[in-house]
Order: structure tokens, then C-alpha cells, then sequence
């Protein structure tokens, strides 16, 4: 039984706990022992992507520190866990050379940090979930998940066509998958950038927005909330039936809302 520590990004934890506890239903349910540390806080991805990568490091050495203990680090988010695994190596140089972080405890940690799905697919072997979910599903496959984790094939890339939250996701009796347009086209979200260029970020939203109309969406889905709570905001607005639920929300059985 592999010993897991849920890492839960600090939008989920505020805006939308049950991303959370449905993550945990479904790590529980494929017999993972499942610990939070309370301690937790962030990854530092949010203070990095705006350039303050100093104010980063604190977080990054403590988040080492706290999950350095557990076999794998499990989080349902895409661009937390790429922030880990991709950039912290950059981000800690210096503190890992001078020996002020751990190198075993660093490479572990960037080794078994990983993605929900990645982890079912990957090393829990999931091959099927027979958890009924009777709707028509869109998925959004978001930047940092297909570019820097791989998790699906990426449209500029000349290789074989796969999806893991897909080939979960079609193992689900009653649910259908519609078909995008543009399979892995962004959002808009992209963090401060939403900020930054509102205009933009809404535009690049809306055209998501549309191709899943225009597919028969019920349900939008996603491996990232932050995406996810962009999109959600631009549907409400405009008052459009589509719902928006997590990924761990749909494996677990939730109702949609």
C-alpha cells in the first residue's frame, strides 16, 4: 500500500475544498494510505511566474522538507506538480549546492511528485473506474499537463494521438466523451495573465467556451481547477448551462451541481 501525501494548491483548498476530498475518495478507494500534512502550504508557482523567484525559494525548501517523507506526492493539479517537477531544480540551484536543501530529499521529491491521473495511469495501473456518470463530458486538457507533463499528446508534436484522463474517462459507464474541434487549444487563464491581459484571457476563453457549445458539453472537465474556475467564471456570466466539475470529482462519483 503505497504511502501517499496529498498536496492540495491553495485555490483548491479556498475556493473549491470538495477537488480536494474527492481526491482523496479516489486515492483511498485504490487502497493508497492517504496523509495530509497540515503543515502544508504553497509550491511557490504563483510568486515564480511573476518574477519573484526569491520570495519562491522559502516555500519550495518547506514544501521539500514536509513531503520529502512520503513515497509519492500526489496533487490534482497540473501546473503545481510541473512547477515541482520542471522548474524547482532552476529555483533551488544555489540551495542545493551550497547544502542548504537535502539533494536526496530534492530528487526524491521532483522524482514522486505527480499529477492525479499520471499517478492512477502510471503507477497504480488504473485501467478502468465503473463509477456511472450519465452525461456528455468535454475535456480540457490544460497547458502545463500536456507541455510539461505530457499527460496528452500536444498538436505540434508528430506523434500517436493518447489522453490518459481520457483513457480513464471512457472506462466510465454511461459517460459520453464529445469531440473537440481543437483538443488542446489554452483557456486564457495562464495565472496573472488573466490580470494582465483581461481582454485576451476572456477572448481565448470564450473560443473554448464555443467549441464545447458547439460539441454538446454538459459537463466541462479538467486535471486543473485554476483552468477550470476561469472558464466557470465566463459561463456563469453569460448564464450558459455548461457545468464545470474536476476531474477527482467526476472518478469519485460526485453529482454534477
Amino acid at each position: 500500500m503505497p504511502r501517499v501525501g496529498l498536496f492540495i494548491p491553495c485555490y483548491i483548498d479556498q475556493l473549491y475544498p470538495d477537488v480536494g476530498l474527492a481526491t482523496c475518495d479516489v486515492l483511498e478507494r485504490f487502497g493508497c494510505d492517504v496523509e495530509f500534512p497540515k503543515d502544508q502550504t504553497c509550491c511557490g508557482q504563483p510568486m515564480a511566474n511573476t518574477g519573484c523567484t526569491v520570495d519562491a525559494i522559502p516555500v519550495a525548501k518547506r514544501f521539500i522538507e514536509l513531503f520529502a517523507g512520503y513515497d509519492h506526492i500526489v496533487c490534482p493539479s497540473g501546473s503545481c506538480v510541473a512547477m515541482i517537477r520542471s522548474h524547482y531544480e532552476h529555483l533551488l540551484y544555489d540551495e542545493i549546492e551550497a547544502g542548504r536543501v537535502d539533494r536526496a530529499k530534492f530528487k526524491h521529491v521532483e522524482k514522486n511528485t505527480l499529477e492525479l491521473v499520471e499517478f492512477l495511469v502510471d503507477v497504480l495501473k488504473v485501467e478502468s473506474l465503473n463509477v456511472p456518470f450519465p452525461h456528455k463530458v468535454g475535456l480540457h486538457q490544460s497547458c502545463h499537463g500536456l507541455r510539461e507533463l505530457r499527460l496528452g499528446q500536444c498538436s505540434e508534436l508528430v506523434s500517436p494521438a493518447y489522453s490518459k484522463a481520457e483513457q480513464l474517462l471512457t472506462t466510465m459507464p454511461g459517460l459520453q466523451l464529445v469531440g473537440l474541434k481543437r483538443v488542446d487549444e489554452c483557456c486564457g487563464f495562464g495565472g496573472t495573465f488573466a490580470i494582465n491581459e483581461e481582454a485576451v484571457s476572456c477572448m481565448m476563453g470564450n473560443d473554448r467556451i464555443h467549441d464545447h457549445e458547439e460539441a454538446g458539453t454538459e459537463v466541462m472537465t479538467a486535471g486543473d481547477m485554476s483552468c477550470l474556475m476561469h472558464l466557470q467564471g465566463l459561463l456563469v456570466r453569460q448564464k450558459k448551462p455548461i457545468k464545470i466539475m474536476h476531474l477527482a470529482q467526476i472518478f469519485a462519483g460526485r453529482a454534477v451541481k
